[in-house]
């Protein structure tokens, strides 16, 4: 995501494209409210990386309370790249060479299935739909390319209207039959039902789980304000989960799509709030003094892991959602950590911190003890997911511009698997643990794709008004 993200909510604050300048805690925050948090470009950092002060009231955590807080003039360091976190006062990151080790870029896509649907036949408006979505979520699956009649190698045939589809998929060198169904299809449910169809062709075909099925959650400002927005895989469906004329940050899912945590000044103050997708309930669930974000819940759906300044530095910590008790996991009294997410087992959490000078990622065990760094190519690693593959996303600065890379937990293999040609933010998983979403910046303006990391090009999702960023893929059922 860069996903909940101190090191982003934390670091980025004011827009502008100076290579350097210099303002005020006052002047970053009062900038950052008169223009909305909607045009933030800059990366931002406390001059010194010296420990900071506690607050120790809510109260504090107001313009007077950030000024003596950040005491030392902030430089910001702009990257031309689209902000996606935003945090009042505190931030870390001045600006560091260039790693001189290369990073592997993956060019070439998976060999992929022929497949002609040209004889599908679709007998009104709605099953002209259905028949659309379902060519678009194949071709664009990486799985599959369209072949011609009596060419390609696999045809798929059926019929769709008003009141039902039906779909079946035959080898045509073989003349079997690959996968065949019937469906119920109403107006108010075709893109859903093409969406499960695509996904169980692409299972019987592949033996690969498809994807088309789910939910991605992202952050849009469409509004004027930064809301929380739910669409379907494709980028259709969107609809505004808030409407709190605030900034709402990170959405990161928990267990099986159940609930959504992220970040929201709705009160004044940076807090965790979660929603419980199935009723809409939504209630704050860490607002200590200071800073709240990074909420991220463990598989198991019992604990979130989280970033607090509630004893002065941005710390890690892990708190039982039932009983509320918290741990805390780190203690780097001159660095900030962010970005949390759980192992797929639950018993380990990758994290950034900057306790090298510069943020990178690290891994610690869940009931804390010695951290291990992870990364070390690229200037700066941020912005951790840890797939269900057991395969590690996160989003890297090299050369200047940031790319989405994966590695094992090991870090040992980082490979590369954006082009590099624009700034790709806010990596997240999706459940077939070959694709990812991810935020693309391009002039100021901000895209979430879908990525492939056996090679196809970007596929843009949200042709829509405005910014779209940090995008969170619920994962599977």
């Amino acid at each position: 995501m860069v996903k909940p993200d101190v090191l982003k909510i934390l670091n980025r604050v004011v827009a502008g494209r100076k290579r350097e300048e210099l303002c005020s805690t006052r002047d970053a925050v009062q900038r950052l409210t008169r223009e909305g948090g909607n045009t933030l470009f800059g990366r931002i950092a406390l001059c010194g990386f010296g420990k900071v002060p506690r607050v120790g009231s809510r109260s504090e955590m107001n313009f007077q309370g950030l000024e003596s807080l950040g005491r030392a003039q902030l430089t910001c360091h702009f990257l031309g790249v689209r902000m996606r976190r935003i945090f009042i006062g505190l931030v870390l990151l001045c600006a560091v060479s260039v790693a001189s080790a290369q990073v592997r870029v993956v060019k070439s896509a998976g060999e992929k299935t022929s497949i002609d649907w040209s004889a599908y036949q679709a007998g009104d408006g709605v099953g002209q739909l259905f028949i659309k979505v379902l060519g678009d979520d194949l071709q664009r699956s990486g799985w599959f390319t369209r072949g011609g009649p009596g060419q390609a190698e696999l045809a798929l045939t059926g019929n769709a209207a008003q009141g039902g589809a039906q779909a079946m998929v035959y080898n045509r060198a073989t003349r079997q039959q690959v996968y065949g169904k019937r469906y119920p299809l109403s107006q108010q449910d075709v893109r859903h039902t093409a969406h499960r169809v695509a996904d169980e062709i692409i299972e019987a075909v592949t033996g690969k789980k498809g994807f088309w099925s789910g939910k991605i959650a992202l952050v849009g400002n469409r509004t004027g304000k930064k809301e929380l927005y739910l669409m379907d895989v494709d980028g259709a469906g969107l609809r505004q989960l808030t409407s709190d004329n605030s900034v709402n940050l990170a959405p990161n899912w928990g267990p099986g799509g159940r609930q959504l945590v992220y970040t929201s000044y709705l009160k004044g103050f940076p807090d965790i709030f979660l929603i419980e997708m199935a009723s809409g309930a939504r209630k704050r669930i860490a607002y200590y003094s200071g800073l709240n974000t990074g909420g991220a819940i463990s598989p198991n759906g019992r604990e979130m892991a989280m970033v607090l300044s509630k004893d002065g530095n941005p710390e890690l910590y892990v708190r039982d959602l039932q009983g509320g008790a918290l741990t805390r996991l780190t203690q780097t009294q001159r660095a900030a950590e962010a970005s949390p997410a759980w192992s797929p087992d639950g018993r380990q959490i990758v994290y950034v911190s900057d306790q090298s000078g510069a943020p990178q990622l690290y891994v610690i065990d869940r009931n804390g003890g010695s951290s291990r760094r992870l990364t070390s190519r690229g200037s700066q690693n941020v912005a951790p997911d840890w797939g269900a593959n057991n395969v590690i996303a996160y989003a890297s600065l090299f050369g200047g511009r940031w790319n989405v890379s994966v590695t094992d937990p090991s870090g040992s293999d980082p490979r590369q698997i954006t082009p590099g040609d624009a700034d790709y933010e806010d990596p997240s998983w999706g459940p077939d643990g070959r694709h990812i979403v991810a935020g693309r910046a391009v002039r100021y303006t901000s895209k979430v794709v879908l990525l492939d990391i056996m090679g196809d090009a970007p596929i843009t999702l949200t042709e829509y008004p405005g910014d779209w960023t940090s995008p969170a893929w619920a994962p599977g059922q």
